[in-house]
């Protein structure tokens, strides 16, 4: 089984347009990061201004408890939704690459199989046996893989549920908490 230069250039071109698109997949995941960490600093840095200026206006202690009970839930709110996007990001961006591993996986599966058929067809008589059970380990592998695949996206499911059900009773928690606070005051 002898490769010919064009199968070498087909191959080393397949690879070069892999590694282009996890380039470019990695480039765009960074810039959606660097966009989402510069408006949150932006917003951090008005909401900072705009707290310290409410925060000089204060006249006595009951205004200040009272104020920083209103700006404890947007703070802890925000903090959330960050995180819900940077977690959103990432997940995207791994669920971009295990499709293209995937895509290389059954690639590489299929080019074992067509040289292993050509090897094969070309065997002495007898190899049967040694064909069959190298067959037999290629599949055994790929149900393999395929079973720890499955096994990885539903712990990313579990995951992300997980992360979803931690949000939301936190936002939940500060919400009744500063609900809490307020009817003390008002009391």
């Amino acid at each position: 089984m002898v490769a010919t230069p064009e199968q070498f250039a087909a191959y080393n071109k397949a690879n070069i347009e892999t590694l282009l698109t996890l380039a470019n997949s990695a480039f765009a995941n960074a810039e959606r990061l660097a966009a989402l960490n510069l408006n949150t600093a932006r917003s951090l840095l008005e909401d900072g201004v705009s707290n310290a200026k409410a925060l000089l206006a204060v006249k006595d202690a009951q205004e200040l408890i009272s104020l920083q009970t209103s700006l404890a839930q947007p703070l802890v709110e925000k903090a959330v939704a960050y995180t819900r996007s940077v977690y959103e990001i990432t997940s995207q961006s791994q669920e971009e690459v295990s499709k293209l591993l995937e895509a290389q996986v059954a690639e590489l599966n299929k080019g074992v199989a067509t040289a292993l058929d050509k090897a094969a067809k070309s065997a002495p008589a007898g190899s049967d046996v040694a064909v069959a059970a190298v067959k037999s380990a290629i599949a055994a592998a790929n149900s393999a893989y395929d079973s720890l695949s499955k096994a990885a996206k539903q712990v990313a499911e579990i995951a992300e549920a997980n992360v979803a059900a931690a949000t939301n009773a936190t936002v939940k928690a500060v919400s009744t908490g500063t609900k809490t606070t307020a009817s003390k005051k008002a009391a």
